[in-house]
């Protein structure tokens, strides 16, 4: 995997960088690759008190365990583009991106590798081929794969500078008062809990999402949002609303579950995805549905409201 450093990331240290960006590694599993000369900087082995400077590019190969193995899964996938460099996924609701933490079945990449063995990119590995970026489990829509290295570099470059247009849908706890808002905070893994992450000023990356109202259901105390990513952290749009007090409905780690809303996990859609082609240069943008729990779920809350009105 390659990482382009960016400003608020000049004069870190290059393993805290990298057990920031890489969510499941430990600083003595980068320790242990950057020791074994699996992480260069531009091109060259450094140690790991290496001080990062603005662009500098750190390519990391990951050290796969002996038992990892990756079985191929006959796991149907709704691909709504596919061309010789890229596939668009439409992921659903409860699926895994890539095996992590001794999960190694039902993901995203088994089905892919059920489908697409040796036609992935390799720069994440055997573990993550072809993943550029990820979406939550319990998150639906919509994601590129790269079918081939020089799609995947291109594409991490255009992720990298926040190129990428990304349009999530979520349904939100309380009623928003503003037609229109920008969430501007950063955030970095929480002192509290390393599981999560937070709005905070220690080891953070600015982040800035940017929200407009489409909906608000009075009656559920709810709001539908259109949420537009400028930049892409880990989970950044539940870490924002919950930050100003309107966390995603049934988001269990960011806030609570609803008892009137029978959906597991967070009411989050990624909706919109917009990219310059890797081969063509041309922009390219993909849009799906909302998936049918979610339009159920609206639908339940419309007729709430009009019973009321």
């Amino acid at each position: 995997m390659e990482f382009i450093v960016e400003n608020e990331d000049v004069s870190k240290r290059l393993d805290i960088y990298l057990s920031e960006k890489i969510e499941e590694a430990t600083r003595s599993y980068i320790k242990t690759l950057i020791d074994s000369d699996n992480i260069q900087v531009n091109g060259k082995t450094v140690k790991s008190g290496y001080k990062l400077k603005l662009k500098d590019i750190v390519n990391v190969t990951l050290i796969e365990k002996e038992n990892e193995e990756i079985k191929p899964e006959n796991i149907q996938l709704d691909i709504v583009y596919e061309d010789e460099d890229i596939i668009i996924v439409n992921k659903p609701k409860g699926m895994v991106v890539h095996p992590a933490n001794g999960n190694y079945t039902g993901t995203m990449v088994n089905s892919l590798m059920y489908s697409h063995k040796g036609k992935l990119s390799s720069i994440n590995g055997v573990i993550r081929p072809g993943i550029v970026h990820r979406i939550d489990k319990d998150t639906s829509g919509l994601l590129v794969v790269a079918k081939n290295d020089n799609a995947h570099k291109k594409l991490s470059e255009q992720f990298s500078v926040h190129s990428i247009k990304r349009e999530y849908i979520a349904l939100v706890k309380g009623i928003i008062k503003e037609d229109e808002l920008t969430i501007d905070e950063p955030i970095g893994r929480s002192q509290k809990d390393r599981k999560k992450m937070a709005v905070t000023n220690k080891n953070a990356r600015n982040a800035v999402t940017h929200i407009s109202i489409l909906r608000r259901f009075y009656t559920s105390n709810a709001t539908l949002v259109k949420a537009e990513l400028e930049t892409g952290r880990t989970h950044q749009i539940r870490v924002h609303m919950a930050h100003i007090h309107h966390p995603l409905v049934n988001d269990e780690v960011y806030g609570k579950k609803d008892p009137n809303i029978k959906v597991k996990g967070q009411m989050l859609h990624a909706k919109s995805l917009g990219f310059i082609h890797p081969t063509t240069n041309e922009f390219i943008e993909f849009d799906s549905n909302l998936p049918d729990y979610f339009q159920d779920v609206l639908n339940k809350l419309e007729k709430q409201n009009n019973r009321e009105n």
